[in-house]
C-alpha cells in the first residue's frame, strides 16, 4: 500500500509540474508556444499526417512489388517504415519552426530562399536524373529536391516585399516579385517541372491580389498568365506533350501520362463509397507511383469516397481556418505571408486530387502530408511550421472590437 501511495504522490508531483510548466501562467518558451500556438490548426495537421501513415501503408505492396526485381526483393512495408521514420524526423522540425519568433522566422526564410534559389542554378550540373527529369540533389543515401523546400520560403519573402506596398504604394515590388517568380518559374521548367511553375505562379498572383492591387492590374496578370500558358504550349515542348495527352490522346499517350489518368481514376472509384477494405485494394497494383502521385486513388479504392471526401474538407479547414484567423491582423507582412502559405497547401492539394479524379493532366505533385516522400514531408512541415508561427497570438492580450487594439484582457 506504501509502494502505492508513494506511486500516486510522484505521479500528482508529476502532473503538477506539467500544468505548471504549461499553464497560462508560465513565461517559458515551451509554456507560451503552447498557448499562443493554433492548436486546431496543429492538430489538423498531424491528422492529416496520421492519415498519411495509413495511407502509405495501403500503398506500399503496390509499390514494393513495381520496384522489386529479381535482384532486389523489397518487403512489402518497405516505403511504410521510411514514411514513418520521415515523420518522426517531421514534426520535431514542424515543432521547432514554429517555435521562432516572427523576425527570424521572416529572416530565415530570406537566407533560405536566396540558397535554394542558388541550387535551381547548378541542378543542371548536379542534379540527379529520376524519370526523365532532374529535379533533385543527392546528399548520402537520400536526395531532396529544392523546389519544394523553395516554395515556402519563396512565399515568406514575397510577402516581406509586397508589404512594403502598405508603407509606400510608389514601390517598384510588383515588378521585383514578378521578376523573381519568373526567373524561378524558368529555372523549374527547364527540369523540367511545369506543375511547379504553375504553383509558384498561382501563390504569386493570389499574394499580389490579397496585397491589393487594383483590379486593372489583376485583369493585365490574369491576360498575360493565359499568354504565358499558349507561349509554353507553343514553345515548351514538355507542356506541349502533357495537354496533348490529356485533351487529345493519341495511341502513344494511352501508355503514357493517359494510361496514368485512366488508370487513378479507375483506382479511386472501384471502391465505391466505403472502400474495399485496408489491404483489400487490388487495382493499386496497377497503378504507377501508388504512393507518392496517386495515394489519394488508392485511399478512394481501400476507404472510399467518403473517405476522400473527409480529406478534402480537412485540407479545406486548413486554409478557412487561416483565412478566418487573418481577417484582423493589421501587420501587413504577417497577413500576406500567412495567407500565401495556406493558399499554397491548398493549391498543391487541389492540383494533386485533380489530378487523381482526372481533371487535370499529370503533374507529378505531391498530396500535401499524406504522400510518401522524405523531402516533400521536411519541406511541407517547414512550411506549417512558419504559417503555426505566423499565426501565434498572445493569450495574455485582446482586440477591442471597438478600436481594434490589443490590450490585456
Amino acid at each position: 500500500m506504501n509502494e502505492v501511495a508513494e506511486a500516486e504522490t510522484v505521479g500528482a508531483e508529476v502532473k503538477r509540474r506539467v500544468q505548471k510548466q504549461l499553464g497560462r501562467a508560465s513565461t517559458s518558451r515551451a509554456g507560451m508556444w503552447f498557448w499562443e500556438v493554433d492548436r486546431v490548426l496543429l492538430l489538423l495537421t498531424l491528422f492529416l499526417m496520421a492519415i498519411g501513415l495509413v495511407a502509405v501503408a495501403a500503398a506500399s505492396p503496390a509499390t514494393a512489388r513495381r520496384y522489386s526485381d529479381a535482384t532486389h526483393i523489397m518487403a512489402p512495408m518497405h516505403y511504410f517504415w521510411r514514411q514513418l521514420m520521415w515523420v518522426c524526423v517531421s514534426v520535431p522540425v514542424l515543432v521547432a519552426v514554429s517555435m521562432l519568433p516572427i523576425k527570424l522566422a521572416r529572416r530565415l526564410s530570406l537566407i533560405g530562399a536566396i540558397l535554394f534559389t542558388a541550387m535551381l542554378f547548378v541542378l543542371p550540373l548536379v542534379g540527379a536524373e529520376v524519370n526523365g527529369a532532374k529535379r533533385w540533389i543527392g546528399v548520402g543515401i537520400s536526395q531532396f529536391q529544392p523546389s519544394e523546400f523553395l516554395k515556402p520560403l519563396f512565399i515568406v519573402s514575397t510577402a516581406w516585399m509586397l508589404s512594403f506596398r502598405a508603407r509606400d504604394p510608389e514601390l517598384p515590388v510588383l515588378f521585383v516579385t514578378g521578376a523573381m517568380t519568373a526567373l524561378i518559374g524558368v529555372l523549374l521548367m527547364l527540369q523540367p517541372d511545369f506543375g511547379q511553375t504553375i504553383v509558384f505562379a498561382l501563390v504569386w498572383l493570389i499574394l499580389l491580389m490579397i496585397s491589393g492591387i487594383s483590379p486593372l492590374a489583376i485583369g493585365g496578370l490574369m491576360g498575360t498568365a493565359v499568354a504565358g500558358v499558349v507561349a509554353a504550349y507553343l514553345f515548351y515542348g514538355t507542356a506541349r506533350t502533357r495537354i496533348d495527352n490529356f485533351l487529345f490522346p493519341t495511341k502513344e499517350a494511352a501508355l503514357h501520362d493517359r494510361y496514368q489518368i485512366e488508370m487513378a481514376h479507375a483506382t479511386l472509384t472501384e471502391g465505391g463509397l466505403t472502400g474495399t477494405g485496408p489491404g483489400g485494394g487490388q487495382m493499386k497494383f496497377r497503378l504507377p507511383e501508388a504512393h507518392t502521385d496517386y495515394i489519394f486513388s488508392v485511399i478512394g479504392e481501400e476507404f472510399g469516397l467518403i473517405s476522400c471526401a473527409v480529406i478534402v474538407l480537412l485540407y479545406a479547414a486548413i486554409v478557412i481556418r487561416v483565412f478566418m484567423r487573418m481577417i484582423d491582423e493589421e501587420d501587413a507582412f504577417v497577413l500576406l505571408a500567412a495567407s500565401g502559405l495556406a493558399a499554397q497547401f491548398g493549391v498543391q492539394a487541389l492540383i494533386n486530387m485533380a489530378v487523381n479524379t482526372g481533371i487535370a493532366p499529370s503533374k507529378g505533385m505531391t498530396l500535401p502530408f499524406i504522400s510518401y516522400g522524405g523531402s516533400s514531408m521536411i519541406a511541407l512541415s517547414i512550411g506549417m511550421g512558419l504559417l503555426l508561427a505566423f499565426t501565434r497570438r498572445n493569450p495574455y492580450l485582446k482586440r477591442s472590437p471597438y478600436t481594434g487594439r490589443w490590450s490585456k484582457g
